[in-house]
């Protein structure tokens, strides 16, 4: 179960404020780029299978200014994005709102919400270059200055969006469980939380919660990977869907004292939200071939692989995603008459470990990090 003690206030932070003005300076000021990180967090985690050609172009066109102010530990980059309302929570540099606002083209609409002033001022600086780069008539991408606890209070409506994407932030918050419920809020029925965060091999203790660069690194406010399902669960989400995963090195011998023997990785989840009662019983699907860049098979996590025109049995919960989603057209859908049991539908959840996908993959992602710039 998800442990209701771990989101206890910092003893030396003693504020949720307190958090986020730690934050707030250790990326607004003390970072100048992705390289002035202590870990490979920046890093990508691997994919189980390459990025579509319409990913890498969009990041492609991405003024380099806003690339070299990234800060995020993946790439959460869902397929069929086209026409959707979409919102970044912890947008940053903006590296990835401007991505979006390709992919969602001039139909869709892509909102930013970062809590760091400079960050937001930073971003907006950019709108019209992206505008004339994607030859859109009107923006179609804005950044709000806010809290991803606070959406309501950021303007972003409930039931709106389409897609909530999120690179590699959460584990910065004080309260894990407020933003996901945030974003759960503001998806429509079928809607998607697609997101990119460092876990933990184990719980984290108190006391490295309190260390300011630690927090700063993403490995104080880590959530147990396990810790995720049960709180995706209270919160009304589906089972979340392990889509990619990295193991994360840490550079800094400091750091890694610190740390004992706790491990980190970087995964990548997509978690839907679900009508209220689902009817949840196993159903044959079988892939059109119709989603942009996937023609042959959409694999839609680490676990799940569709190809075109071959028939696949689904779980109760699969069958509700898909039926319920932007994907619906792109399934035929036969549902089963028999409801699925409950011992049938008893959880096994190995293949949500990120730790075990990046030992799969063989991603331990290394890269320099500028250490000399300011001592730990």
């Amino acid at each position: 179960m998800f442990r209701k003690e771990d989101k206890a206030h910092l003893d030396a932070m003693t504020s949720a404020d307190d958090v986020r003005e730690t934050v707030k300076k250790y990326y607004g000021g003390r970072l100048e780029s992705s390289c002035d990180l202590q870990t490979s967090a920046a890093s990508c985690s691997l994919s189980c299978s390459p990025l579509p050609s319409s990913v890498t172009d969009a990041l492609r066109l991405v003024h380099p200014e806003v690339t070299k102010r990234f800060f995020g530990c993946g790439l959460p980059f869902p397929a069929k994005l086209e026409g959707c309302r979409v919102v970044d929570l912890g947008s940053g540099s903006g590296r990835d709102c401007y991505a979006f606002s390709k992919l969602v083209g001039p139909s869709g609409h892509v909102t930013g919400v970062d809590m760091t002033e400079e960050l937001v001022t930073a971003s907006r600086q950019y709108i019209e270059y992206h505008q004339k780069k994607f030859d859109y008539k009107e923006p179609n991408v804005t950044f709000v200055q806010g809290y991803m606890e606070k959406l309501g209070e950021a303007g972003i409506q409930s039931d709106s969006m389409d897609v909530v994407l999120s690179n590699c932030v959460i584990c910065l918050c004080p309260d894990e469980r407020a933003v996901l419920q945030q974003a759960y809020n503001v998806l429509k029925e079928g809607g998607e939380l697609y997101f990119s965060d460092m876990y933990a091999s184990k719980v984290v203790p108190q006391h490295m919660k309190h260390d300011a660069v630690l927090w700063g690194e993403g490995m104080g406010g880590s959530l147990f990977w396990q810790d995720l399902i049960a709180l995706a669960h209270s919160i009304g989400f589906s089972t979340p869907h392990l889509v990619s995963a990295s193991h994360i090195v840490i550079y800094n011998n400091e750091l890694k004292a610190k740390t004992g023997d706790i491990s980190y990785a970087s995964g990548t989840y997509r978690l839907f939200k679900l009508p209220k009662r689902p009817v949840v019983s196993k159903a044959t699907v079988t892939y059109k071939g119709t989603v942009g860049d996937f023609p042959d098979q959409l694999d839609f996590d680490s676990s799940h692989c569709f190809k075109k025109d071959v028939a696949v049995e689904v779980n109760g919960e699969m069958a509700a995603i898909l039926q319920s989603s932007r994907f619906f057209p792109d399934f035929e859908i036969e549902m089963s008459d028999k409801p699925e049991s409950n011992s049938e539908s008893t959880p096994q959840y190995c293949h949500l470990n990120p730790f075990l996908l990046a030992d799969r993959l063989g991603s331990s992602v290394k890269q320099c990090s500028k250490t000399s710039k300011e001592k730990v």
